[in-house]
Order: structure tokens, then sequence, then C-alpha cells
């Protein structure tokens, strides 16, 4: 088994849930959490993640995957709403849950991550958590073709639909058919788009990097390279040993955040203004003489590293992404052993805005899995 989830081993004998086997402390929080009845008048969050479930073994397109693909989605559905009771409001007497995908993404993730779980495997399960509604609603967006190439880059479409499939079948809401019927239009478009078990193709990284930066690109033709120099943007927790990668595979300038807290004599919990400030135009300088250089930095979240990428896309530089995904107990170790070690409860803040990297950000994307 890739996780410690049982799911139904062999779906031609039976399709029963062991619900039995479960302890996990995240199931409370979600049997006492209400849903809105409009949308789940089958009652708290965990009747309906047990509906899920259910529905999903009794799917065929469940049944007929690989037995690491069934594990995958399985953990996926039981997990798919596991941020709703920290997500949960009530407005106008309505029952409301913003954002609960994207949030149970990064619980799942960090969970997972603890556990020891495959890096591969953690990362398709937070996507399909993050990404589960998508096929509910992408028929009538605006921009569905660059949703869907987006989604595509992380997630098998057609394992999502399975997973939002079963999440339909497994409430009971006032139109059910309408959902079952966008999530077949989702189908279609996607093997329409030929992104439907594989992700969508760009004739070069260049196009792809262009594309999701701008509004107006047809993604089928090529954008012509002009970029100049290349900036190698580091990724990682603290501990993960991005000092160490750096000595032993480039030969590059470095902007080190961590050298110049240092050089401020500012600690990583305090403000940290004037060490981004300082990195920038340091990283400025090197971009104006068209220079490659290392960004060295934890970089954990997508939107962090989204305002160094512009910088760098404004000087017409070439993004490579290099995250060194690194087991929980060696980051522990690691961050034990460094000058300047950041306080554990500094971690787990950072694990919830932790996003690793996707081809959606950068023209490359390099993941180092590394051991214990």
């Amino acid at each position: 088994m890739l996780l410690p989830y049982p799911c139904p081993a062999d779906p031609a004998s039976s399709t029963a849930v062991p619900w039995d086997s479960f302890f996990e402390p995240w199931i409370a929080p979600m049997a006492a959490c209400p849903q809105d009845p409009e949308h789940h008048a089958e009652g708290d969050v965990w009747t309906h993640t047990k509906m899920v479930c259910e529905a999903l073994v009794g799917l065929p397109g469940w049944q007929a995957l690989a037995p690491a693909d069934r594990e995958v989605v399985f953990a996926s559905a039981l997990l798919h709403d596991i941020a709703k009771p920290a997500c949960t409001r009530v407005e106008d007497g309505r029952i409301r849950q913003p954002g609960h995908s994207p949030r149970g993404a990064l619980m799942v993730r960090a969970m997972l991550w603890k556990m020891g779980v495959d890096p591969v495997v953690r990362e398709r399960i937070a996507a399909l958590v993050r990404t589960h509604q998508i096929p509910f609603f992408l028929i009538d967006q605006d921009d569905a073709r660059r949703r869907a190439a987006q989604i595509s880059q992380t997630v098998r479409c057609d394992h999502l639909a399975l997973l939002t499939r079963a999440d339909a079948l497994g409430r009971i809401c006032r139109d059910p058919q309408r959902l079952l019927d966008n999530i077949d239009l989702f189908v279609d478009f996607c093997a329409e788009h030929e992104c439907l078990d594989h992700p969508w193709t760009f004739p070069s990284a260049h196009t792809r990097f262009v594309y999701f930066r701008s509004d107006d690109r047809d993604p089928r033709f090529a954008v012509h390279d002009d970029t100049r120099c290349e900036v190698v943007l580091m990724s990682g927790l603290p501990g993960s040993g991005k000092d160490h990668w750096i000595e032993h595979n480039l030969d590059l300038p470095v902007v080190s955040l961590d050298a110049l807290r240092e050089e401020l004599d500012l600690s990583h919990t305090g403000p940290q203004h004037a060490v981004i400030q300082a990195a920038r135009e340091q990283a400025r300088e090197h971009l104006r003489r068209s220079q490659s250089f290392v960004w060295n930095a934890t970089n954990l979240s997508r939107e962090m590293r989204g305002r160094l990428i512009d910088l760098c896309a404004d000087y017409g530089a070439r993004v490579r992404i290099v995250f060194l995904d690194t087991p929980y107990r060696r980051v522990l170790r690691q961050n034990r052993e460094r000058e300047a070690q950041v306080p554990l409860a500094a971690i787990e803040r950072m694990l919830a805005r932790w996003e690793p990297p996707d081809l959606t950000e950068a023209h490359q994307v390099e993941w180092i899995l590394q051991g214990d």
C-alpha cells in the first residue's frame, strides 16, 4: 500500500469500504461540521465523505484503474473536504465553506509529508483535493481552455473527473443531474483538447511560460524565445539543503536571503521587508547585465515566487525553479544543525502556505527528491 488509508484492494471481489479501520483525528471535526442543506441535505461533512468514497468505489472507471491509481483517487475522495471545518462560515443564514479546496490541499500536503508518504503520491493527492470542484463549473467559464491547460499540468483530468463524479453522487442536492452533466462536458472538453489523460502539450517551454502570463495568446503557436539569461530560483523548507545543493551543482552568483539577514542582523521571524528589498536590488543588478544568478530562499508559496518571477520576466530572463523535496525528519535534523536555526513554530506556519512549484510558473521546474 502507498497510503495508510485502506480502500478496497480487489474491486472485482468486494467494493466495501472498511470504515471500522479509520481512526484519524480529522474525522471528528468533519463529523461535527454542518453543511448547507441546499447542496448537502445528507448532513455533516463526514457523512458526505463516506458517501463520496462509497460512490467512487462503485464507479467502473475507478475499478478499472491500476491499483496505485485507485489508492490515490480514493485517498483524494477521503480527504477532499478535510478543510471544511476550518473554513465554515454562516453568512445570511447560509452555511458556507469558501476556499476549502486550496486550504485542504495545504493541509493534506503537510499531513502526508509528516507521515512520510512518497512525494509524488502526496502531490497527486494534494492536486486532486485542490481542483476537485473545477469540473462542476469549468465549462461555464470564459477561460475554460486556459484553466484546463493549467490543471492538466498537475493532475490527470480523467482521474479528477472520477473524483468529482463521486462528489456529485455522494450528496443529496436539488439538481444532481446538472452537476453530472457538467462533469461529462468537462471530460469531453479535455478529450477534445487532448489533455484528459496527459498534460496539455505546448510547442516549447517558453510558449508555456508566456501563455500562463498573458491573456491573448494562442497556446498552439510557438513564441520566439528572446530570453537573455537564466535565474535559478531555489525553493524548499528551512533545513532542506539548498545551500549544499547550490555549492555542489551551480557556479553562479547567489542572492541569498539568509546571508542578507546575517548582514542586516535580522532574524527569520521578524519583519523581512528590508531583506527582500536588498535582495531584489541585488537581483536587478544582475538582470541589468543579463547575468545569470541564483535566488536562494525558501520561496514556498506561489505568490512569493510570482513576485520574483515577474521581475525576472520583465528583464527577459529564463526562470528555472529548483525545488528540494526533503523528508520531515531530515528537515528537522538539518535545521537543528544550522547556525541560524528556524524555530519549529515558524516552520509550522510555513507549512500552512507551502505550495511546491509547477510548470505553469516557470520555464523549467527541477524537482529534487532527497532521502532521509
